[in-house]
């Protein structure tokens, strides 16, 4: 009798098939739009909001096969811990009210393989170091106590299969490259020496099953391309050469069992403008030039997670 491995296990060949961007503004527009991931890497037309509207949030994956957006800010500019939970199908669900401190520029990442965090951000005027759970349902706990650098402008990921890291951010108005890992009980490490260049508003995703990468940026005042590399030790590499236009607050994702994709943005090279450009990352953590503008709403400070 064979044992039998649900189908986007760690075990299986590297996780989630399928991808979703979501919410974001551009100027003083806030979205709701999302636009899915194909399993090929295509980005989708939009796909009418649902829920509010908002910015400057984040996205992670949860029940291994779903996904969830959360926090951010609204179109008073007020902060919210509003949820919306993503279905294996890539539906996006009406508004969940919001449980721990409002706040926005955070990070989440999946850890334990079915379950996923929210870590650190902006409650004005400070960075929090405060994190919240996610259940493999969709709940979201109330706030732990900080752990690390309390900062905001954070990336997070997966890594090991079972683990998450949080890096690089703003504190107190310096950017850093301090990164803090996840165990797979989510529990917040403290603080590990930055490696790589200090910056902030950049984005991170999984690969290669239990790999990650971190991409994009601003190192205060620049907008900036390079990626670090993060090794199935949760280890993180110095920089790579930059790849596709430097931009920062940007969101990226797993998508296709093992590669990823960063999307979307906005930049100040050589002129400011928001972008749907997107970069590919293969299953080997290369990261691949620009591909020509998606379909999808021009915007910055998005998030994104994979499904299915």
């Amino acid at each position: 009798m064979f044992p039998i491995i649900p189908a986007n296990s760690v075990t299986a060949p590297s996780g989630n098939d399928e991808g979703i961007f979501g919410f974001g503004n551009s100027g003083a527009t806030k979205y709701g739009v999302t636009n899915l991931v194909s399993n090929a890497g295509v980005v989708s037309t939009d796909a009418a909001a649902v829920g509010t509207a908002r910015t400057m949030l984040a996205a992670c994956e949860y029940g291994e096969d779903k996904g969830i957006f959360g926090f951010g800010t609204i179109a008073d500019n007020s902060k919210v811990g509003t949820t919306n939970l993503v279905s294996n199908a890539g539906v996006v669900a009406s508004d969940t009210a919001g449980v721990g401190t409002a706040r926005q520029i955070l990070g989440a990442c999946s850890y334990g393989e079915d379950k996923g965090i929210f870590g650190f951000g902006n409650a004005y005027p400070s960075g929090k170091d405060i994190t919240n759970l996610v259940s493999n349902t969709g709940v979201v706990a109330s706030d732990a106590s900080g752990v690390g650098t309390a900062r905001d402008g954070v990336a997070a990921c997966e890594y090991g299969g079972d683990k998450g890291i949080f890096g690089f951010g703003e504190d107190a108005n310096a950017v850093t490259a301090v990164t803090n890992l996840v165990s797979n009980t989510g529990v917040l490490a403290s603080d590990t020496a930055g490696v790589g260049t200090a910056r902030y508003i950049l984005a991170a995703c999984s690969y290669g099953g239990d790999k990650g990468i971190f991409g994009y940026g601003n190192d205060a005042p620049t907008y900036v391309g390079m990626t670090n590399l993060v090794s199935n030790a949760g280890v993180v590499a110095s920089d790579v050469s930059v790849v596709g236009t430097a931009r920062g607050w940007m969101a990226a994702t797993q998508y296709g069992q093992g590669k990823g994709i960063f999307g979307f943005g906005y930049t100040n090279v050589p002129s400011s403008s928001s972008l749907s450009t997107t970069n590919l990352v293969s299953n080997t953590g290369v990261v691949a030039s620009d591909q020509a503008a998606t379909t999808g709403t021009v915007r910055y400070s998005l998030a994104a997670c994979s499904f299915n």
